[in-house]
């Protein structure tokens, strides 16, 4: 993702595929896949119009851009695995998400970017990537950031690796309004912090929790945020 289930950003490719062959194994991946399934339809599938170019940045196993319809597809990742997990008709492009370099300008109506932010090194880098994705929006295209609350999980946060960036909803939205974006939707307590642990699994449970309100409330550690350039 997404999730702290994602790869890293701030290694190497060859670096990142080692990390997470230590962290999940096919059967985590296949469950975090059926997961997916349902966010995507019942969630994320209303941010994208009809037609659109969607660009999923830091892919890693391309989870949402897999289960997204839309014009034309595109995962962004340094993983050089990440190839392997894209489905059919999903475009894959090896790239620094500081740069998105491949991506012409204002060519993109939808980007999204789960449980990567905090994966940068510094501040200067967040900003960068999201002066990057800014770029290769649309006028009034849309950007959705998902990634783990350090307000609601001040130490958990710290259990990967490849956290970097302390980032909470407030911060995120600090970030994106100074690089010149319009937040529109937020919300500081979306999905659990490490979905295939606590969110449930079973497609109708997933389903239920995206229609509840107060289970969110009470699970979610994660932020979710719309934000229009």
């Amino acid at each position: 993702m997404h999730t702290d289930d994602e790869p890293t950003r701030f290694l190497d490719g060859e670096a990142t595929a080692r990390l997470y062959r230590v962290r999940f194994d096919d059967a985590a991946r296949q469950r975090s896949a059926a997961v997916w399934a349902v966010l995507g339809r019942h969630f994320f599938q209303r941010y994208v119009p009809a037609g659109a170019t969607v660009v999923d940045i830091g892919a890693g196993y391309c989870d949402f851009i897999n289960h997204i319809r839309a014009g034309r597809r595109i995962a962004v990742d340094l993983n050089p695995e990440t190839r392997r997990f894209a489905a059919a008709g999903v475009e894959v492009l090896q790239s620094d998400i500081r740069t998105l370099a491949g991506l012409p300008p204002a060519s993109v109506e939808v980007a999204f970017a789960s449980n990567v932010l905090e994966h940068l090194s510094t501040k200067a880098d967040l900003m960068a990537t999201l002066g990057a994705i800014r770029t290769v929006l649309r006028p009034g295209g849309r950007l959705l950031v998902m990634g783990p609350n350090i307000r609601f999980a001040p130490g958990e946060y710290w259990d990967f690796l490849d956290h970097h960036l302390p980032l909470s909803d407030r911060s995120v939205r600090e970030a994106l309004e100074t690089a010149g974006f319009h937040v529109r939707e937020v919300r500081p307590r979306f999905l659990p912090l490490t979905r295939l642990s606590r969110l449930p699994q079973h497609p109708a449970l997933v389903w239920l929790y995206l229609k509840c309100p107060p289970a969110q409330r009470l699970l979610g550690r994660q932020f979710f945020i719309m934000a229009t350039s």
